[in-house]
Order: structure tokens, then sequence, then C-alpha cells
């Protein structure tokens, strides 16, 4: 990737996990110098740790850094997000900065409405895999929002993975399932561990097949452009071992259990910024006119 071009800093308000990956990504791919870059958190500690592992400045009081900075990433849960917003606004925050938040729920016109409605606002919604280069993130822009905004941003989160714009109502369903969804095949893979070890398997080699047996389907999917469906079928042979645990696994609903999960998910994602988009996408698909 070629570096970006911005006028001011980049500035990360939230150096957690994914606040401390985010930039890691944009450093190791030179997209930006650590010279260009900073970070904000609570506590000195932390601050501390982050300025010695990134080599960037941190502050736990960021406002001086406000008037060089073109981008602002919030990392902060979404309950906090109004707070840091009003601190921006407060402080002074360029109308011309761009904002990315990557609260899960927080709609756009509640991010336009605490910015004043001058600032570009961008929602990103990533996963926990960016950590190890292998994200999924999908992004979306407010009206103020202009093509090399949005470029800017798939830039930065293509550094940690892979990044897609989509529209804005898909965004609770995109929390759901990909946001969400590192956790639900932790848990399928723990699973199936289980099974090895309850069948003979040592724990450590029955975690390395199922890893290595979820990283080979998810490449054959992608790199062969196939349907799932039909990739399984080819495993599927007459009178064999894998129908006869697909069909244990039917027994048990897995199929709807997975879907619903999503669907739950969903629901849950459309209340954590008070937006109903999801809820009214739900009732839809339900209840089609």
């Amino acid at each position: 990737m070629s570096e970006l071009v911005i006028a001011g800093k980049l500035g990360v308000v939230g150096a957690g996990v994914m606040g401390r990956t985010i930039i890691q990504g944009a450093i190791k791919s030179c997209l930006l110098p650590p010279q260009k870059i900073w970070a904000a958190a609570r506590t000195q500690r932390t601050c501390d740790q982050v300025r010695q592992e990134l080599g960037i400045d941190t502050f736990t009081d960021y406002t001086v850094q406000l008037a060089e900075t073109s981008i602002i990433i919030l990392c902060v849960k979404p309950y906090k997000v109004e707070g840091v917003l009003e601190h921006l606004k407060d402080n002074g925050l360029s109308p011309d900065t761009l904002i990315i938040s990557i609260a899960a729920g927080v709609s756009l016109a509640t991010l336009e409405s605490l910015t004043g409605g001058q600032n570009p606002v961008i929602r990103a919604m990533p996963n926990t895999p960016c950590v190890v280069g292998r994200g999924m993130t999908v992004v979306c822009g407010s009206a103020q929002t202009k093509p090399q905004h949005l470029e800017l941003t798939k830039n930065l989160f293509s550094a940690v993975g892979t990044c897609l714009e989509l529209e804005e109502t898909h965004f609770d369903a995109v929390t759901g399932l990909s946001g969400s969804g590192p956790a639900y095949f932790y848990l399928m893979m723990e699973s199936l561990a289980d099974g090895g070890v309850r069948v003979g398997l040592p724990r450590d080699v029955a975690v390395k097949l199922v890893t290595q047996t979820a990283l080979g389907a998810a490449a054959m999917v992608q790199q062969s452009g196939r349907h799932p469906a039909s990739l399984r079928d080819d495993v599927t042979t007459p009178a064999g071992c894998t129908i006869a645990a697909l069909l244990t696994m039917e027994d048990g609903k897995i199929r709807s259990v997975l879907a619903r999960a999503v669907e739950e998910a969903t629901r849950t994602a459309s209340h954590l910024g008070g937006s109903a988009s999801s809820e009214k996408t739900l009732a839809t698909a339900a209840h089609p006119d």
C-alpha cells in the first residue's frame, strides 16, 4: 500500500485492542509513519504501554492535538461515544476532521447530531481477526462524506484484513454476522475439538486439526467461488462417515440455531446505539408487504 496523503495526523481515541491493531496496521503497511499518529487512553499506564509498544505519541488529554489532526477514529464503547464527541466539539474540533466510529449500533444520524452535522462521518464495523491481519470490516459514510474519505478509511482497514462498503441499513446485520461471528466459530471449533478428544485424540492435536481444517474450508469457499453446499457435497460420499455426521448435526437443528443466533445478535445490535433500522429490517423480512 502507498502512504496515505493527509494534511494532519491520525488520532485514535481508545487505545484498546482494536485501536492498537488499527495503528499497528497503518504503520506496518507504511500508510502512515508513527510520528503522524497519536492515541488517547483513559490512564497514563495505558498511554505508557502504547507509546512503548508502537512508538507513537499518547495522551490522556488530547485537546492540544485536535488542531493538527485530520482523522479521528473512535475506538470506544457505544455508551462512551456521546461524551467523547461532546468533548471534541467543545475543544476545537475542526469541521474538516474526518470522524470514524467503530462503535456498534451508533448510527450515522447520531454521530452527525453529536458533531453538529458539519464533519464527514464514517461508521466502520471491524472484527477481532484484524489483530492477525485477517479481519473483516464494513464501512459506510454520511452525507458529508466524500469519496476520498471513504477511500482513506478503506485503506486503513484493508491494512488489517478485508474491507468493503455497504449501505448503513445493513450495519446491524453486519454486526450480528461478522462483528460477533468470530465467537461463533470459536465455539464451533471448541466443540469439534471436544469431539476429537472424546474419540481419543490429544487436546493439542484435536485443536490443530480443527483450526487448520477451518482455515482450509474457508479458503476453498473464497478461492473457488463455489457455494458452500456444493463443496460440502464433494466431501459427502454415499453411506460414508460425513453424511452420518451431517445428519446428526441436522438432528440438533444446527442450521436453524446458527441462523437464529445471527438474527438475535442483529436484534441486540439494533438497540446498542438506539437504532431502529434493524428492527424494521427484521420485521419487513418476517412480514413482507
